[in-house]
Parts: structure tokens; sequence; C-alpha cells
């Protein structure tokens, strides 16, 4: 690793932050998540592009909402993995990932422009963003594959990874993120999905936790210890257990909080 995943002390407060969410995760007839009600509270929206969710309707579906609510479109890019919903690591060569990538990046901004906007950003899902944080090699044919498409386009993911070390290489811009709703190793890293506690599903807790992170000041990692996570956006999954009435809670913990809640990019023109 390039650095420490997480900062300890206290940096200066945050007075603006992104609030994103993972959206577009249905499949043909199978629907998770309530896209509409989320995509009236975030301001930026990571749509799954068909790799590990999300289909042509519902792509077009997704950015048609995001783009007539102001929202900023992210492409939210997966491993090749619909029965695991891109939660398994999958061992692909560095060329057909960039390959890959590429492909779904293209296929969401074909349904951004059709609503009259474009791809804003990029941001890894699941298993993917997991093993980018220190797996070099993968961290490497994704950057390839954002400044093949577009070099202007910022990158999304967790402080002190490989991937956005690599990204900041290159060139790219590069917005570093925490979780409303996911615990937090002493490291800084997430603690896995299969762990007790892993997954946080108290709206008081985590809007608490959100505006301490804000502002710059610690939480708690899982084992108990101190943690201060640096980031400019805030994401709540949008297939946690009530994820519309916690993302209000986030909203308004944060606007109480004298936090404003803004896009960290906006809508592009097509």
């Amino acid at each position: 690793m390039s650095g420490p995943i997480a900062t300890a002390g206290r940096p200066g407060p945050v007075t603006t932050v992104d609030l994103n969410s993972d959206l577009g995760e249905g499949f043909g007839r199978w629907s998770l998540g309530d896209d509409e009600a989320l995509l009236s509270v975030v301001t930026s929206a990571n749509v799954a592009c068909g790799f590990h969710a999300g289909d042509p309707t519902i792509m077009r579906r997704t950015c048609a909402t995001a783009s007539a609510l102001g929202v900023a479109i992210g492409a939210q890019v997966s491993y090749r993995d619909l029965a695991g919903f891109g939660r398994r690591f999958i061992d692909v060569p560095p060329e057909t990932l960039t390959d890959e990538i590429v492909y779904q990046i293209g296929a969401l901004d074909a349904f951004a422009r059709l609503a009259g906007t474009r791809v804003s950003y990029v941001k890894p899902h699941g298993a993917l963003y997991n093993a980018i944080v220190h797996h070099e090699e993968q961290a490497a044919a994704v950057v390839a594959a954002v400044r093949a498409y577009d070099p202007t386009l910022p990158v999304l993911g967790l402080p002190g990874s490989q991937w956005l070390r690599l990204a900041r290489e290159a060139g790219l811009t590069v917005v570093p993120e925490c979780f409303a709703d996911r615990a937090y190793t002493p490291q800084g890293t997430l603690v896995p999905r299969g762990e007790p506690g892993a997954v946080l599903d108290d709206p008081g807790e985590v809007a608490e936790r959100c505006l301490r992170m804000a502002r710059g000041e610690p939480i708690t990692a899982i084992d108990g210890t101190p943690l201060t996570v640096t980031a400019a956006s805030i994401c709540v999954h949008g297939d946690t257990p009530g994820a519309v009435a916690m993302a209000r809670r986030v909203r308004a913990a944060l606007a109480a909080g004298g936090v404003e809640v803004a896009p960290f990019i906006g809508n592009r023109a097509p």
C-alpha cells in the first residue's frame, strides 16, 4: 500500500459533501430498492451497467429519472457476475478487465446521452471495489479503461487504495468516499459483508456517524478503536434494508449539522 487507508487525528471540517447511492440494480422482472425515492434524496447515482445488475430498460429509466432530478450519473462498473451480484472476486486478465470496464461505461453513457446528460464519474462495485484497494494489476486495468474512454471522468474509491493512487498518478481526478452503512476495520477498509456487524441498519446511528465523518471527527472501528475517515462523498447502499429512510435521515442530520449536501460534479452536457 502507498499509505494508510485512513488517518488518525482531526482534519479541518467539511462544509459540503456529496451523497451517493448504488441504483438501477434490478434485472428483468427482479427489482431491488426504491430507486425513484432514493433519487429524490441523493446527489449522485452509481448506476449499474449490466454486469452485476441492471439491464437496458432499467439503465434507460434510471438515467432519465436522475437527469430530470439533477442527480449526477456515475458508471457503477463491476466484474461480469450477475449470479453473484458482483460480490465475488474474479481473476480477470488485465486486458479483458480494461475492455469490460470500457464496455460498461459506454453502455451507460449511451442512455445518459438519451436523457440529455453524460456519465459524470466512475465507481467500481462490490468485489472489484474491494479488490483494487490492494490488487495493483487490476487497479491499473480499471485506470486504463477510464483513461481510454474519457480521462476527464473523476473516479470514486476508498482513501489510500491502490486504485486512487494509480488513478491520481495517471492524471485522473480522484474522489475519496466513505460509507454510511458499513463497518470499518481499524485500518480503514470495509469489514467483509459475511462478518458480524459489517452492515449497519440503525438510521440514527448511521446518521450520527455520517455527520461525524463529514466534520472530520473520528468514528468507531469494528474493534472499538477511534478511526478518522476523510472523504468528499458518502455512500448509502440502495440494497440496505430501509435505505430510503436511512438516506433521508442522513441528509437531514447533515443539514442540521451545518453540512451542505451537493454533488462533487454536476450533470454533463451530451
